[in-house]
């Protein structure tokens, strides 16, 4: 009786090269592949909703030119000593 109820027990834990292959292989990437789009579709949702609108990041990756504003051609300390130079001169 012994003898059926092992020969039952091992039959029942055999595995096929299917179920080998499926356990090594196919269900780990099948894991990997779930994480990674868990994190692409996090990363997207923030781009879209949060990221897009931080001037950082739009200069980093290029979506805002940044503006250049050119210098004045006098500023407020070469206005000062002008009228200064302006005061010495005439006043000599």
């Amino acid at each position: 009786m012994e003898s059926s109820s092992s020969s039952s027990s091992s039959s029942k834990y055999y595995l096929s090269s299917w179920e080998y292959l499926a356990l090594l292989f196919i269900r780990p990437i099948l894991a990997i592949a779930f994480v990674i789009s868990l994190i692409s579709l996090g990363w997207w949702l923030a781009w879209k909703l949060v990221l897009v609108h931080v001037p950082l990041v739009q200069e980093i990756f290029g979506l805002r030119k940044k503006t250049f504003k050119p210098k004045p051609p006098t500023r407020r300390l070469s206005k000062i000593y002008n009228s200064m130079n302006a005061r010495n001169s005439s006043a000599s």
